[in-house]
């Protein structure tokens, strides 16, 4: 591609853009976890594509190397949340996107009822209005890892518009005759 610092796009366009049920379903999950555009959702899908091949190929191998390797995506996919200690590769295979998404930033704070809506969610987090333990984080699409989960709260001394404060209106008084 020319450029060092990226070597490959992240993400892919879905084969058939026009499909009518799909453009409705893409606009449903843009609606739902209040994502900036569709290369967001485009680069979610290619992750997950990219975490099912790998546990296709893990499947495709022999039982005394598959063991081996199998630990490692595991694990890794046990420390974002996306499948229990539990799990196996049928469980990875059966992924859905959306449990990709449920994992970002901004869905998590949406959810834990620090925000109300998610598109208010990924403003809070731009503006750097959180954080996760002592750091700010101004990036939505962060994954969140299990331990990290707790750990989330808004920056202390931030006004986000929910105060209370009602301004009165001044009704001028009528003259009286």
């Amino acid at each position: 591609m020319g450029d060092p610092k990226n070597p490959r796009k992240i993400w892919r366009k879905p084969k058939r853009p026009l499909n009518y049920d799909l453009l409705n379903e893409e606009l449903h999950v843009l609606g739902t976890f209040g994502l900036k555009n569709k290369r967001e959702l485009w680069k979610a899908h290619t992750e997950l594509s990219r975490v099912r091949n790998q546990a296709r190929s893990l499947l495709a191998l022999t039982q005394e190397v598959r063991e081996k390797k199998e630990q490692v995506l595991m694990k890794s996919l046990i420390r974002i949340g996306l499948v229990n200690t539990n799990s196996t590769l049928d469980d990875v295979l059966n992924l859905k996107v959306t449990d990709l998404l449920s994992r970002r930033l901004q869905t998590i704070i949406q959810k834990k009822g620090l925000i109300k809506s998610p598109y208010q969610a990924r403003q809070t987090v731009v503006h750097g209005h959180v954080m996760i333990g002592e750091r700010v984080v101004t990036v939505p699409s962060y994954t969140v890892k299990i331990e990290e989960e707790n750990q989330i709260h808004l920056v202390p001394g931030v006004n986000l518009g929910q105060s209370k404060q009602v301004i009165e209106t001044v009704v001028p008084e009528q003259p009286q005759e």
